[in-house]
């Protein structure tokens, strides 16, 4: 079988099942992105393209998006039309459509059949759109704008053979007449690399170690912005000092922006937040870690007592699931998908998003009950282990679907 992967940041959501196929010495595995690879992918062939242009600074803004999508489209076919002179014929393309690629490149191999990893579509009701008032109103430039940003997502629609989706939540924000194309597997969680363990150590950028057992709160997010939670966690803090005198903080997250805005203000959320909840806190308590090596961040999974995932109705981070694979305690919000996943007083607890009182109460106890929440953090390793392990569960059902969809 020849296969080729197409996403813009390759191997992304695509990593394991891209070296499963490539280890069948009988498959033919090619990954087109725009950046080198941040994993080694072996027996993958990578191939690159690069946009010939910008976007134009007068287009009009709301089609900004889709022409920023429409350039990468367009560079991604041509560099799929140098994979087609040197021969490669892919059987089925595997395509992440979030950024254009996949716009044009079946017009390249039209008889390839095409496999769209389907993350979200946008919704003006009942989704992220406008869930945070403080930060985002609903209005018809907003609206109008998802109308837009969708258009890329309806391109994909109208290309594929099948569809992949990381949640049964997430399948439910796509269009209703597709439903039946989707499937819903989730991308895995390695249960044999994250663990628990008793006697974990975690050493501070200071040199300061905690160990399994201390009392330490955990937050981790790929960045720290307001979809994530971040305001809120923040807001919750000084409460959960006072209350917990001993309790140690780590935060993991860069300070760009992966979803939503930058402050209007300028700067950082982690800058905005510190401007207002800052001189309330003692600081020695709080590291902020930044973004740090997968295995450093298990490390921090095992010494966490208490760990806090939050996020507007959206997509839903591998964290919060590796965290419960870690057996921590997870206190989550109240959203979807979180509650997919995540059943309060079972294998985990649930607040409100927007409760910071409710936060700090919620955290506080947790963090003095180390010894209350046994069969809370137990049940959670075997919900994911059951449902969502890689080698067991999600990654047999991804390669199966690959197989099923090329020989269509």
């Amino acid at each position: 079988m020849r296969i080729l992967f197409v996403h813009q940041n390759f191997p992304g959501q695509f990593r394991h099942t891209a070296i499963a196929l490539a280890a069948d010495k009988a498959n033919q595995v090619v990954a087109l992105c725009i950046n080198p690879p941040a994993y080694e992918t072996p027996g993958v062939t990578i191939a690159r393209y690069q946009p010939r242009r910008m976007s134009a600074k007068d287009v009009h803004p709301l089609a900004a998006d889709f022409e920023t999508k429409v350039i990468r489209g367009e560079a991604a076919a041509a560099a799929a039309i140098e994979l087609k002179k040197r021969g490669f014929e892919p059987d089925i393309i595997v395509v992440h459509p979030g950024w254009g690629e996949h716009i044009f490149i079946t017009d390249v191999w039209p008889k390839a059949r095409v496999l769209l990893f389907l993350e979200f579509f946008y919704r003006t009701e009942g989704y992220d759109f406008a869930f945070d008032p403080e930060l985002s109103r609903d209005n018809l430039q907003g609206r109008a704008r998802l109308r837009v940003k969708n258009a890329n997502l309806l391109t994909g629609f109208d290309v594929m053979d099948w569809g992949i989706s990381p949640t049964n939540w997430q399948k439910s924000s796509l269009p209703a007449a597709f439903h039946d194309k989707v499937s819903v597997i989730f991308d895995g969680i390695d249960t044999g690399f994250i663990t628990p363990d008793p006697e974990a150590e975690f050493t501070l950028p200071d040199g300061r170690t905690v160990r399994a057992g201390d009392e330490v709160l955990t937050f981790v997010n790929r960045n720290l912005e307001p979809y994530r939670g971040f305001h809120i966690f923040m807001r919750a803090l000084p409460s959960i000092q006072k209350a917990r005198p001993n309790a140690i903080t780590l935060i993991v997250g860069g300070d760009d922006v992966s979803y939503g805005g930058k402050p209007a203000g300028g700067g950082t959320w982690r800058e905005v937040m510190m401007k207002e909840v800052g001189d309330r806190l003692d600081m020695s308590r709080i590291v902020f870690l930044g973004r740090i090596p997968y295995p450093t961040y298990r490390q921090l999974l095992r010494v966490s007592r208490v760990h806090a995932y939050m996020t507007y109705p959206f997509v839903l981070s591998w964290s919060m699931l590796e965290s419960l694979a870690a057996e921590c305690l997870v206190v989550g919000s109240s959203t979807k998908p979180v509650t997919e996943v995540l059943r309060h007083g079972e294998n985990g607890l649930l607040v409100d998003f927007f409760d910071v009182e409710g936060w700090s109460k919620a955290l506080s106890e947790a963090l003095a009950q180390p010894g209350a929440h046994g069969d809370i953090r137990k049940q959670a390793r075997r919900d994911i282990v059951k449902r969502y392990d890689l080698h067991g569960i999600c990654l047999p059902r991804q390669l199966k679907l690959i197989r099923r969809v090329a020989a269509m």
